[in-house]
């Protein structure tokens, strides 16, 4: 069987999910350690509840996350992303400005330890069928793999490799993030 070359998408994809397998494999001595102290991260996050709110899942913008129930080892890296520069949110600048990788893994812990939101949708059933079909099979003719794939049955995330609890996250923020992965703009 003749091989063909990866579309660019399918490219970016796979040098995504290689991206996090290797974050995930490199980050697991911190892991091991204990990872965060959810006391700790409580006080470190007092300034976070302004935006997510005091339960880490209600902001106060539908296109912010929802934190609290979150995988721990997502939360983090994404802090350090944005904290270093690699993930730019502009109302998150200078937030986390002189947080060590102790305190980030803290109030990873601390939001993790919350419960999170689910089955919270206000799509139309229409768009709902089709989200589930797009989120369990993909769309081959355009090179986008189903979701299920990385964020579980349920869309609670794979916490071992660091993808993300989708589940009960706001359409708005979810719309967002898509296009950003889409466009490339997220990585």
């Amino acid at each position: 069987m003749a091989s063909r070359p990866l579309g660019p998408r399918v490219g970016k994809t796979l040098a995504s999910a290689l991206a996090a397998v290797l974050a995930a494999a490199f980050m697991g001595s911190a892991w091991a350690d204990g990872g965060g102290d959810p006391a700790a991260g409580e006080a470190q996050s007092l300034a976070c509840a302004a935006c997510h709110g005091q339960d880490g899942s209600t902001p106060i913008d539908p296109t912010y996350p929802h934190l609290g129930g979150q995988n721990e080892r997502y939360l983090f890296t994404q802090l350090q992303m944005v904290r270093d520069g690699q993930r730019e949110i502009l109302l998150m600048t200078g937030q986390l400005n002189g947080k060590s990788d102790q305190d980030l893994m803290d109030i990873a812990a601390y939001y993790a330890s919350l419960p999170g939101k689910v089955n919270q949708t206000d799509a139309e059933d229409a768009t709902l069928a089709l989200g589930e079909q797009i989120y369990r099979a993909g769309i081959a003719e355009k090179g986008v793999a189903a979701c299920i794939a990385c964020h579980s049955p349920n869309g609670g995330g794979n916490r071992a490799a660091g993808y993300p609890n989708v589940s009960g996250q706001p359409s708005a923020y979810t719309v967002n993030q898509l296009t950003a992965y889409r466009e490339g703009t997220r990585m």
